[in-house]
């Protein structure tokens, strides 16, 4: 068969969730593809019908279907295995690869975004090789991954991480799912660039210190509490009112996470700071011992 877009999504399709089978009694041979997602649903009825010149049952909120001996043995000749730990993704060009993707992550990905701290794009698979072809094929198109093993579950899981690598996959790869389209959207305006506006008015600063400490401060215990934030200036300000209003020590730190991206941390790591935040009720007592 001639490699062209349709093929390619329709492989990917049925490698995330679909199914190219036969059996001996009776005898039978089906190609599917299952999701719920009825634009998907139709995306690879037209594709499969436009390829194959057949026609296709589709099952709204269910699957596509068809029994056909003669397109199972062309698929299964040229691609080899669907199983979920076997399939392989194909050599394609680099246009028709950024389809394929496409198809894949509609169904098996997600986008999350806990807002200014968490947003990403992940996948799961079972099937480490074929992973790993994605992973390549994402990082020639020059988006970063981070790749995850859990082998209690036998999973391994890519995330998408940085403005950057979520831009270029909204550009170079995206979604059809609209709803995985509308997350990705919303995320991306979820980084916003900013500076903190510390107010001039020394009340209404320290008041701003506290709301600022409120929402963002993390505490690891036993004495550790960080802010963290991309824009150096706003927490060298922060170690600032924090020394001036609160006689609380502090250290910035600069760091580079795995994807290449530079971002600040302030930490207030002695015992005694920490207590200082406590006292002027900026965090929670964590020194309170369980009462007998």
């Amino acid at each position: 068969m001639k490699m062209n877009e349709d093929l390619a999504i329709i492989q990917s399709y049925l490698c995330a969730d679909g199914y190219v089978t036969y059996g001996d009694k009776p005898k039978y041979y089906r190609i599917g593809f299952r999701n719920t997602n009825l634009v998907l649903l139709k995306d690879f009825k037209e594709r499969f019908e436009r390829y194959f010149k057949v026609t296709i049952t589709l099952k709204e909120g269910e699957r596509c279907y068809k029994s056909s001996k003669e397109i199972y043995w062309k698929l299964t000749k040229q691609f080899g295995s669907f199983y979920s730990r076997e399939w392989t993704m194909p050599k394609l060009s680099k246009n028709i690869s950024k389809r394929w993707l496409r198809a894949f992550f509609d169904c098996e990905g997600w986008v999350f975004c806990k807002t200014h701290q968490n947003r990403h794009i992940g996948l799961d698979s079972i099937n480490e090789k074929g992973l790993d072809q994605v992973i390549k094929t994402l990082n020639n198109l020059g988006i970063k991954t981070i790749k995850k093993v859990n082998k209690k579950r036998g999973m391994y899981r890519i995330f998408i991480y940085g403005k950057d690598n979520l831009i270029k996959f909204a550009e170079e790869i995206g979604f059809l799912h609209s709803e995985k389209a509308k997350k990705l959207r919303e995320t991306l305006k979820d980084y916003v660039e900013y500076i903190w506006i510390f107010p001039k008015d020394k009340e209404e600063c320290k008041n701003f210190v506290i709301k600022l400490l409120k929402d963002k401060i993390r505490i690891k215990k036993p004495y550790y509490a960080r802010v963290i934030s991309k824009e150096e200036i706003n927490l060298s300000k922060l170690k600032r009112y924090l020394k001036n209003f609160y006689n609380i020590e502090s250290i910035l730190h600069r760091y580079i996470n795995g994807l290449g991206t530079v971002y600040y941390e302030l930490d207030i790591n002695r015992r005694d700071e920490v207590q200082k935040l406590v006292e002027n009720k900026l965090i929670p007592n964590i020194f309170k011992t369980k009462q007998s």
